[in-house]
């Protein structure tokens, strides 16, 4: 684990050449086709050269979720344990590292009837409406919620209307366990000043690499907008909004360097909070090799 541009792909990939990994991707924009230079995908030739999960699996215009997620990554390291080799979960998105330690309380499926009635109320009386009802039958969910983020609050609303009970309520339920014992080992800079250039470096590097053109490819399909999920991604909801105008390509640069700086901030406070990590500042092999050896995993 670690924040944006700290080298945990690199790392990853040092690692998988010399011993018996394989990389099991934890990242929620990686999964989507098509979202290849804003995400820094392992390029082709590298994804067959070292097996790599977990990406390209889903179309940008399709839900994903930390629930299948974990579905999916424990398949994964069921089938990598089976060949005799190890699951090496790299990634930045913290919440589907969480979704995969501590497990999800059961929660009912999506239901058309229930997204179309809730759907209707925004329309007729806007999201701020939706949010209003929610605050009546699940006042935790509506205080942590954005009165504007329609997904999540369809969801509370919609868990609410198939149940009868709030979602704070049932995640408040038994949780399942993890069938696998996880060894989490972090890169955690303590140079800010120096992610944050690396950030802004290979921010620049993507434009450099026809980032706009990718996102304009993606703007010309109709079913595609920037209030999905997969286009909320940092840097793709940036440049998408360059694209319609809202701004110059400077402020782009701008925005999106501050948009990723932001998603690093994050990263960190989830990892300060984080029981049994063991932490480096540099994406050094050494460190992370020791903690396996420790355990046994590697001779």
């Amino acid at each position: 684990m670690g924040p944006t541009a700290s080298g945990k792909t690199d790392l990853a990939l040092r690692l998988a050449v010399d011993y018996p990994f394989e990389i099991v991707s934890v990242d929620s924009a990686m999964v989507y086709r098509g979202m290849d230079i804003g995400t820094a995908k392992p390029d082709p030739a590298t994804r067959e050269d070292i097996p790599h999960h977990l990406i390209d699996i889903r179309d940008p215009a399709d839900s994903y979720s930390a629930a299948l997620f974990r579905e999916d990554a424990i398949e994964c390291i069921r089938g990598i344990l089976a060949r005799g080799r190890i699951p090496l979960l790299t990634g930045g998105t913290m919440l589907y590292f969480k979704a995969l330690k501590e497990g999800f309380a059961h929660l009912p499926a999506a239901n058309a009837g229930v997204r179309a009635n809730i759907q209707a109320l925004a329309d007729e009386a806007g999201w701020p409406a939706v949010h209003a009802r929610l605050a009546e039958v699940d006042p935790a969910s509506a205080a942590r919620l954005n009165p504007n983020d329609r997904s999540r609050l369809q969801r509370a609303l919609e868990i609410f209307e198939l149940t009868g009970r709030p979602m704070t309520e049932l995640h408040q339920g038994e949780l399942p366990g993890l069938p696998f014992e996880l060894l989490e080992f972090a890169i955690m800079p303590a140079d800010r000043q120096a992610l944050h250039a690396a950030i802004a470096g290979r921010f620049v590097a993507m434009l450099d690499d026809g980032f706009v053109d990718e996102v304009a490819a993606l703007r010309e399909r109709d079913d595609l907008h920037v209030d999905l999920p997969a286009m909320k991604a940092v840097g793709y909801r940036q440049v998408w909004q360059y694209l319609d105008g809202a701004f110059d390509f400077e402020t782009l640069t701008e925005r999106g360097v501050a948009a990723t700086r932001q998603l690093a901030k994050r990263q960190y406070t989830w990892l300060r909070s984080w029981d049994g990590l063991t932490v480096s500042d540099q994406p050094s092999t050494e460190p992370i090799l020791k903690m396996l050896r420790t355990a046994s995993i590697l001779d």
